[in-house]
């Protein structure tokens, strides 16, 4: 254990045993602002879900119980998506809900199509490029108490445009009665989770700071209401209500859109307003965009384009493997909690990351507003400049940071916007069709703005604060008025490959929360599944690994394996030894990913896996 141990205290971490019980991992300098979402222990040994029709996978299994309830009724994955949404907004509503956004990839088995819907939020028309660095044009101090508690974070919330956009296409089951279990359960009541309560006590002094966030999550004297507590929202149970006499648009006009608007422009407490307006609610609309899809290996991968860069970057990150033969780079152990990855294969997918990283930082942002680079950002995937960048990988050293691809723009090139949060769904039903949803509010609770029973997201942090550069160069990802800021969610739908390259059969369902690890976490699935032979639960409970585009490469310490309560297995310490031998600043903090994939297997039953870090389950007929 000691290389371990001296590389865990080099990067900033203690293992379990040094610290005191019960006491969070030690975070100098650590920005509430971006903090992750509290994890939940670790469920070892779970094991793969088989159904034989419809299989449905959500971060809560109330949630889950709910979407499945739909598709056994006869309901798509169109409608199993809305009715699991709105429910996941009740009982996990830190992580996503009708005050947020999200991304949807829908394979609809009639057409035979894959589309894209995004439903990120939008800017509001009046925000400056400063909107989120100063209060105003001659008050330069920042937004207070900072830019994600005051209304300056708070987006035009665009979920529920996009599952109305979903359900018009594809819903088969009446819009009312998927909204009604969410109406129910409200009214009735559910208990605390261990997870929300745990995050309800990580945020409790920021929940304090609004009133009705305040005696919604908090007892009297301040404290969190703790795991078990019976918890009715009879407010979310009016709003859903409305939602379903008058549809998804009834969060965009009249009273709804109204409270939405007096909450994000108040100044309680001092909190520096929004510039949000009900013209700005009234005029949003979701885009429905064609996939974006590729090849690896024998499968075609498709995934969201921007203002999500997450599909690109996946995309971009397999296209690099492509020319490694990963599948020789097994495990160095299999087991229910997937195994411990080889050293030679972290190092390599995690170069690859670095590259397509440094790409995703460098160029993407909402293509609506900036096209790059040399006006299509597909040429990031251009398989030739792919291969170029594989070349740039060398097998026994790490890079540390990997320069992004030379592409001609006036644009300052971005950087690395932390991100936490989320939740994702997946979803098989019976006729064939499937959906990959990944939705947010952001940060833990979002902007701590809470309206009519939802939280209000805080998605326009995902900006760069600041609009230029040292050199006065703007940069792409910069606020501007309906822009949606560039996000990392990475819905995934995996296909098998013709004979002639072509889009095949349905094969995969995948995605995870995670901020801006996300692809990350899809990216590990997917090898697991496509390269190393491992079945959905297996792949998402393996040890999460990677690399954003900087010398720390993070291996996953909440897995059993890795050794966060100091019992590191010799395979783990053979990753971590061989990962420093080359070069790696290892890092073995806990990391919040919240995975769910379903297969196809080759006799027709569908194998669901959910993440073992999170609450999340899996269930079907």
């Amino acid at each position: 254990m000691m290389s371990t141990l001296v590389l865990l205290i080099a990067s900033g971490y203690a293992p379990a045993s040094t610290r005191t019980a019960n006491a969070a991992p030690p975070a100098p300098n650590r920005d509430i602002s971006v903090a992750p979402e509290s994890n939940t222990d670790y469920r070892p040994d779970m094991t793969a879900v088989q159904t034989d029709s419809y299989s449905v996978s959500t971060a809560n299994p109330v949630s889950t119980a709910a979407a499945r309830d739909v598709l056994a009724a006869g309901g798509t994955a169109a409608d199993a998506l809305v009715t699991a949404q709105l429910v996941l907004g009740l009982v996990e509503p830190q992580s996503s809900g009708i005050g947020g956004g999200g991304y949807i990839l829908y394979h609809d088995a009639a057409s035979d199509s894959v589309t894209a819907i995004d439903g990120r939020e939008t800017a509001p028309d009046n925000a400056p490029d400063t909107y989120l660095s100063q209060i105003s044009a001659t008050d330069t101090r920042t937004p207070q108490p900072d830019a994600r508690r005051s209304g300056r974070s708070i987006g035009v919330p665009g979920i529920m445009a996009a599952l109305g956009t979903l359900h018009a296409q594809h819903g088969k089951t009446q819009w009312g009665d998927l909204v009604q279990p969410a109406i129910t359960l409200s009214e009735n009541g559910f208990d605390i989770s261990p997870r929300l309560a745990t995050t309800i006590e990580d945020n409790a002094a920021d929940l304090a700071r609004d009133s009705e966030a305040k005696a919604y999550y908090l007892n009297p004297d301040g404290t969190g209401k703790k795991t078990g507590t019976h918890l009715t929202n009879p407010a979310y149970a009016t709003t859903l209500t409305s939602l379903k006499d008058n549809g998804p648009q009834a969060l965009y006009t009249g009273k709804i859109a109204d409270d939405i608007v007096a909450r994000a422009r108040s100044e309680h407490g001092g909190t520096t307003p929004s510039s949000l307006t009900t013209a700005d609610l009234a005029k949003y609309n979701p885009t429905v965009k064609q996939a974006l899809c590729g090849p690896y290996h024998t499968h075609i991968v498709c995934g969201a384009p921007p203002s999500t860069s997450g599909g690109v970057t996946v995309a971009a990150t397999l296209g690099i493997l492509s020319h490694a033969d990963l599948s020789a780079m097994k495990p160095l152990k299999v087991d229910n909690n997937g195994g411990v990855p080889s050293p030679e294969a972290v190092h390599i997918i995690s170069e690859a990351e670095r590259l397509a990283y440094a790409d995703r930082d460098a160029y993407l942002a909402d293509t609506a507003f900036e096209n790059l680079p040399d006006g299509d950002y597909t040429k990031l995937l251009n398989p030739d400049y792919l291969a170029q960048r594989y070349s740039q990988i060398n097998p026994e050293k790490s890079m540390g940071t990997a320069k992004a691809g030379t592409f001609d723009t006036d644009h300052a090139r971005g950087e690395d916007q932390p991100e936490h949060g989320t939740s994702h769904i997946s979803v098989v039903d019976s006729y064939g069709n499937a959906a990959s949803m990944t939705t947010s509010v952001e940060s833990a609770f979002g902007s701590f703005h809470m309206v009519d029973g939802f939280m209000l997201n805080n998605q326009l942090t995902d900006f760069e604060a600041t609009p230029r550069d040292d050199d006065g160069q703007l940069k792409a990802n910069r606020v501007e008025g309906g822009k949606r800021p560039r996000s990392s969610m990475s819905p995934t739908i995996v296909y098998t490959m013709t004979k002639t390259g072509e889009r095949g059969d349905l094969y995969a369902v995948v995605g995870s929360p995670g901020g801006a690890v996300i692809p990350q976490f899809v990216i590990k699935t997917l090898i697991g599944i496509l390269d190393w032979g491992l079945d959905p639960q297996q792949a998402v409970a393996l040890p999460n690994f990677g690399a954003r585009n900087k010398p720390e490469t993070g291996i996953g310490g909440e897995h059993p394996d890795i050794g966060n309560d100091g019992q590191a297995t010799p395979e783990a310490q053979e990753l971590v030894d061989g990962l420093a031998r080359r070069g790696h600043t290892v890092n073995l903090d806990e990391q919040s990913s919240g995975l769910s994939a379903i297969i196809r297997t080759r006799d027709g039953h569908l194998l669901g896996g959910a993440d073992p870090r999170r609450e999340g389950a899996v269930m079907g007929g």
